[in-house]
């Protein structure tokens, strides 16, 4: 399996453990809660438990990377 399909199917997998049979938008509160913990989980994992290092991580690298997919799907459903 190549790396982005591979990529992909791990986001999919976690988006369902994350959403845990809640309803995305009734839940949503709730789901973004959960998804709040895990990036700060993944973050400080991925960062050898440094906060200052997992806040950078996270604003210079994590947030202009998701608006780029979110506006990559933006561009696919026009």
């Amino acid at each position: 399996m190549k790396q982005p399909s591979r990529d992909t199917q791990l986001a999919f997998d976690a988006a369902k453990l994350i959403l845990d049979g809640r309803d995305p938008v009734k839940d949503r509160a709730q789901v973004l809660i959960t998804l709040d913990h895990t990036i700060a989980t993944l973050l400080l994992v991925a960062m050898d438990r440094d906060p200052r290092a997992a806040v950078q991580m996270f604003n210079e690298g994590t947030v202009p990377h998701v608006e780029e997919r979110i506006m990559l799907f933006a561009s696919k459903q026009s």
